[in-house]
């Protein structure tokens, strides 16, 4: 859902895809071929936030800020299940792992990759291309060119999501048993027929 809030109404580019279950509220500018997951929460009540393009925000993400801030996630950022991004900057093409917690005033070099579950303190500046994990969050190492090139594919996937979600998701009602033709892990399927007939 978009949301408008005071004089704010979020402007999402027509490329872009926000899930009908993610909340858009506000001073929210959303560039191209972004993709924004159900559950999702980016409130622009309190100051500015800027995606720019092909920026994914994925399952229950929450992007908000202090009173008076204003941030951008830049071109390519990723950021993983369930992520905390709350008045931070987060450079171009920088992986964000699921359920982290980036917290105010932090800044997210490009190229960065911050693992999942890590917790990145207020004020914290992460250089450009380093891996970091941890409660607190360190910088352990620096991010090689291959691990860059992986990241940067798995984000391309994202980017690509957007069109297809334009094309083909809508609600449905779900099947009552499962079709002959429909495409089962290969040993699981008699399995998954048999338990639907009891």
């Amino acid at each position: 859902m978009i949301y408008s809030f005071k004089e704010y109404t979020p402007v999402v580019d027509e490329s872009s895809f926000v899930h009908p279950l993610a909340a858009v509220t506000g001073n929210v500018i959303i560039g191209k071929n972004c993709y924004i997951g159900p559950g999702a929460a980016i409130r622009g009540d309190w100051g500015q936030i800027i995606l720019e393009d092909g920026v994914n925000v994925q399952e229950n993400c929450t992007v908000h800020m202090f009173p008076g801030k204003s941030i951008t996630l830049q071109e390519s950022a990723h950021i993983g299940h369930g992520a905390i991004i709350h008045g931070a900057n987060i450079g171009r093409n920088v992986l964000v792992g699921m359920n982290t917690v980036i917290m105010d005033d932090a800044e997210v070099g490009d190229e960065s990759i911050v693992g999942a579950m890590a917790f990145v303190k207020a004020e914290t500046i992460i250089p450009r291309r380093s891996l970091v994990i941890g409660n607190p969050a360190k910088v352990i190492k620096h991010v090689s060119d291959e691990m860059i090139a992986w990241k940067t594919k798995g984000t391309q996937l994202y980017q690509q999501l957007p069109a297809d979600c334009h094309e083909s998701l809508k609600e449905v009602q779900p099947l009552r048993e499962i079709p002959e033709n429909m495409k089962i892990q290969e040993g699981v399927y008699d399995t998954l027929r048999d338990f639907m007939k009891k």
